[in-house]
């Protein structure tokens, strides 16, 4: 595949980073451990990057944008329209993701992967489809193999772009209505869980909808037969042009050692993926919050990651990650510019 060479170089934490950030930890004035998490996020940032003293100053969102075809199955509450409509938003500065990257000091770069529509050029635009959306999922293939891997590529080289820029921490977001439904399946097949464990609502059908969508995702993984053990065919058979985006963001983010703050269920989905291909990236991700989707507790515990956040959210976009940037750059603040027992004369315990 396109991206062996890049997942070989992935390097695990550096061990000598996090011990001389842990030793820092230690000597600071507060008890031992009572910032608790906090404390192990900087040091978990520390392997990350490689510096006893981590910084993230630059940070960006990636929000990958496409269409679905399983849309056409009654699978959400929102027409296909809204995704392309929702990119215009976003350009304009007008959707939640832009107000909290704003709030965090974030910058915003839309890609364009596989929205149906043609979207006009625009600054913040990055237009790289590799098709006008997916097949329905429910009737076959949702892309080939090569469309897949043509959707990975498209990931590395937008997080390769970013990196030149400068860029200290990453967020993943996403949009493309319907694309609950093949996060789902990906959901379902990774952790061996019945469909109807990992079905949420989505932008929020109601329950006779709920019923259609799990029939529509059993559906799919009947006639697809995709390989859970197989990332890339799990993929291109049940996946999404912006789930195979945020993975190869995500593997190309580990290859640079930057830190990936992964949103929601989507965003997790899509972490699955880069975790099978690539396993040394779980080492770089960090999970923002504990959405309201159903299955997504079941692929945090699949992963191994423990979420900052528990706010009820389900929206997508990168929020979730924009708003756990706070606390990830306040564990950084901590251990660079708190002053240890020391340098403020203040006596240790004995």
């Amino acid at each position: 595949m396109i991206l062996d060479s890049l997942i070989s170089t992935i390097q695990p934490l550096d061990e000598s980073a996090m011990l001389a950030a842990r030793a820092r930890q230690d000597t600071l004035t507060k008890p031992r451990g009572s910032l608790g998490r906090l404390e192990e996020l900087s040091i978990q940032l520390a392997g990350m990057q490689a510096n006893p003293l981590p910084t993230v100053e630059r940070k960006a969102v990636i929000v990958m944008a496409a269409d679905h075809g399983v849309a056409s199955e009654g699978v959400s509450a929102y027409p296909a329209e809204v995704t392309a409509q929702m990119v215009l938003n976003f350009l304009r500065g007008g959707a939640a993701i832009n107000v909290l990257a704003r709030q965090a000091g974030a910058r915003v770069t839309i890609v364009d992967i596989g929205v149906a529509t043609e979207i006009e050029p625009e600054p913040g635009l990055v237009q790289c489809k590799v098709m006008r959306g997916t097949r329905s999922l429910a009737q076959g293939p949702a892309m080939t193999r090569q469309e897949a891997e043509q959707a990975l590529q498209v990931g590395v080289d937008v997080l390769n772009k970013e990196a030149a820029q400068g860029l200290d921490l990453l967020a993943t977001g996403d949009m493309g209505i319907g694309n609950t439904t093949p996060s789902s399946a990906i959901a379902a097949l990774m952790t061996g869980l019945p469909v109807a464990q990992v079905v949420g609502r989505g932008t929020g059908i109601d329950d006779e909808g709920l019923k259609n969508k799990i029939k529509v995702i059993e559906r799919a993984l009947a006639v697809n037969r995709p390989n859970a053990g197989d990332a890339l065919d799990v993929l291109h058979k049940v996946g999404g042009l912006e789930i195979a985006g945020l993975a190869g963001v995500m593997i190309a983010a580990a290859g640079k050692r930057i830190p990936i703050v992964v949103d929601g269920f989507i965003s997790t989905a899509a972490a699955m993926i880069a975790v099978e291909l690539a396993p040394r990236v779980r080492e770089y991700l960090i999970s923002a919050h504990q959405s309201v989707e159903k299955g997504h507790r079941a692929m945090l515990r699949h992963l191994g990651l423990t979420p900052l956040l528990d706010l009820n959210m389900r929206l997508g976009e990168g929020t979730g990650a924009a708003l756990a940037f706070h606390l990830v750059e306040a564990s950084t603040r901590i251990l660079r510019e708190m002053a240890t027992f020391d340098e403020a004369g203040v006596s240790d315990k004995e």
